[in-house]
């Protein structure tokens, strides 16, 4: 069981809806006003969302950081807006810092999604165990210059240096829950992400989906966000308003190596994704 006994691992595939209050995420959905979040959680909910995962500083190759201050100032009214108008909804927060992750949790958050999986902030740790929150710990290699960025295709990753990847990733996530662990962190609160698109080439992407069935290993549920990045729009020769389909082919890829959670902007389209795959792996035999 997990948060409000809502989250059973196995029965099916969750989805988390992306809601961007940020003037540069690359996925080009940001949203600048209260009342624009509002309406896009009460649609994500109505097509079957659920989880809400609310950020403010794009994670984009290239993209500049912002204060915590900032990221608070746009994050929390908004946190506080849509748990006031949907007192029933998961939210997550997506941040790294704990000064924001606690604001936000102060008003109405229920998750801390980190991708950086609990390292760039020495509090944010701490901070989960004490509030018993769940935390999402994502696998994150990137580093800034580290990434070519094409005016159409979005940026990715060159060379990044990996021994072996699938055992690399393995490790680290590994190694990220321990620390949560240590840190008071209970193992039903964590879940893990393989970090696609943070530190890796187009095809060390794909081949995490591929092989998503490896991490089942660690025992931890497992989320999945690849949603319009880069590297589907390098192999389909597509800008990212042109990612549905090719972001439909990860999802189902991902759910059927594995996944528990898949995050997503096009949550209305994924949700019938998930549901048809999901429909698929638990047909009977006869």
């Amino acid at each position: 069981m997990w948060i409000k006994d809502r989250f059973i691992w196995g029965r099916r595939t969750y989805l988390m809806g992306i809601i961007n209050i940020t003037p540069d995420s690359f996925s080009g959905d940001g949203l600048s006003s209260h009342s624009a979040a509002v309406a896009q959680a009460r649609e994500f909910v109505s097509h079957g969302a659920d989880i809400l995962d609310i950020g403010g500083e794009s994670t984009r190759p290239g993209a500049e950081s912002v204060s915590a201050e900032s990221e608070a100032d746009r994050v929390v009214p908004v946190v506080a807006a849509v748990r006031d108008a949907l007192p029933d909804a998961t939210i997550s927060v997506d941040t790294y810092r704990a000064e924001v992750a606690e604001r936000a949790l102060d008003a109405g958050a229920d998750i801390v999604n980190d991708v950086w999986g609990l390292r760039a902030d020495p509090d944010m740790a701490s901070l989960a165990a004490e509030r018993g929150v769940p935390v999402m710990l994502m696998h994150n290699r990137s580093k800034p210059g580290h990434a070519a960025i094409d005016a159409r295709l979005g940026g990715q990753y060159i060379g990044p240096n990996y021994d072996d990847l699938l055992t690399d990733v393995y490790g680290e996530l590994a190694a990220l829950a321990q620390n949560a662990l240590d840190a008071g962190i209970s193992r039903d609160r964590i879940i893990l992400d393989p970090g696609l698109g943070f530190g890796k080439t187009v095809a060390q992407n794909m081949a995490l989906i591929n092989h998503l069935d490896r991490f089942k290993g660690l025992e931890y549920p497992l989320l999945v966000g690849a949603s319009r990045k880069s590297f589907i729009g390098q192999v389909l020769d597509k800008p990212i308003g042109e990612r549905l389909f090719g972001t439909a082919a990860t999802v189902a890829l991902s759910i059927v190596r594995g996944a528990d959670i898949v995050r997503v902007h096009d949550v209305c389209e994924m949700a019938q994704v998930a549901r048809m795959t999901d429909a698929m792996l638990r047909a009977p035999t006869t």
